[in-house]
């Protein structure tokens, strides 16, 4: 297959991936089948199938999936006992005001304790807290966006930030564990507390108080077994998924997007709001590049991986707890995300 042929298809399989969640409903309630069967096709396309592959896409979800059962199991166990707990201290403590302690906390400890733990507190935070639907979806795309930051700040966070320490820690950048921490940390820091306010704000504009609202539909009482495993499997997909999109891109990635210049691949980063950013970090990122450079390529990734459910683990994690459709985390995800974009494209363009 030519090359042309083989960028063609895997444009085509791009758009598609973007566009059918948004105007097919079954494909929406689907998106984890759905993304691994656009995962076959784009390997297919660019005819990168082999054996480790295989085993990478079988592999690379257990960790995760294992971390999510567990993490469900124990909510379901102990969902009582939390529930009580939270409903004690907000007659203490406003809920928009607990609601930014929550979001401001998981996204400064998340590079401590993996975006995936941070995004399963999350998820089961606010599965329990008497927030609106509404409010819900806000804060869970709002929390995942200071996580996906916070994430960054050490190797332990996320891959994304593993592969990026490891790729540099040679000369001249001899990157150590704080290296992310100094490089990034004033823009991770705005970031989280700007999405703190916002979280705040969100819920107070709709003047909710532990009264008005409960826990989402299905949770009140807490949940069955067999949608805690269902939702485990369905992270495996997902994830397997990831792994099988990002190596069919690889071409494209290692071809094009790592030869742009530097303002230009700011904004093709935006494409880790569908693609694995971990695979295009080790693509992108190396010794080669300047601090500027780096740093840029790494912002732009980050943040665009709020965008949608698929741009990172936390993501996948809320969404398949609180039952987020890809649409509505669109509605904050993408204008949140642009908007963070822009900022650190005028960031870096006038500094």
């Amino acid at each position: 297959m030519s090359d042309s042929l083989t960028i063609t298809l895997l444009g085509a399989i791009f758009l598609v991936v973007l566009a059918l969640p948004f105007l097919v409903k079954r494909v929406e309630h689907n998106l984890e089948a759905f993304l691994f069967l656009m995962g076959v096709l784009a390997v297919t396309a660019s005819q990168a199938w082999d054996l480790q592959l295989v085993k990478d896409a079988a592999r690379h979800p257990v960790m995760i999936t294992g971390a999510v059962l567990g993490a469900g199991a124990l909510a379901h166990l102990g969902r009582e006992r939390l529930d009580q707990g939270l409903r004690s201290l907000l007659t203490r403590v406003p809920l928009g005001v607990l609601v930014a302690a929550l979001v401001a906390a998981l996204g400064l400890v998340s590079s401590v304790i993996t975006a995936i733990i941070a995004g399963i507190l999350l998820a089961e935070f606010l599965s329990i807290l008497p927030l609106s639907r509404g409010s819900r979806v806000n804060v869970a795309v709002l929390g995942c966006f200071a996580i996906g930051l916070g994430a960054a700040l050490t190797p332990v966070g996320e891959p994304l930030s593993t592969i990026a320490v490891q790729k540099l820690s040679g000369e001249p950048h001899r990157a150590d564990f704080f290296f992310l921490a100094r490089l990034l940390g004033i823009e991770i820091l705005v970031g989280i507390a700007a999405a703190t306010l916002l979280s705040a704000l969100f819920v107070a504009r709709r003047h909710e108080t532990a009264g008005e609202t409960g826990g989402s539909k299905g949770e009140e009482h807490g949940e069955a077994w067999a949608t805690v495993g269902t939702r485990a499997l369905k992270v495996y997909v997902f994830v397997a998924a990831l792994t099988l999109l990002g190596a069919g891109y690889e071409i494209v990635i290692e071809k094009y997007l790592s030869q742009v210049p530097g303002y230009v691949l700011f904004w093709a980063n935006m494409s880790s709001a569908v693609l694995d950013n971990a695979t295009l970090t080790a693509a992108e990122i190396g010794p080669s590049l300047s601090l500027g450079q780096i740093e840029d390529a790494l912002l732009a990734l980050i943040i665009a991986g709020i965008m949608l459910i698929p741009g990172n683990i936390p993501n996948i994690i809320v969404a398949g707890k609180l039952h987020i459709s890809m649409r509505d985390w669109a509605r904050l995800g993408v204008p949140l995300g642009l908007g963070a974009m822009l900022a650190g494209f005028l960031a870096v363009v006038l500094l």
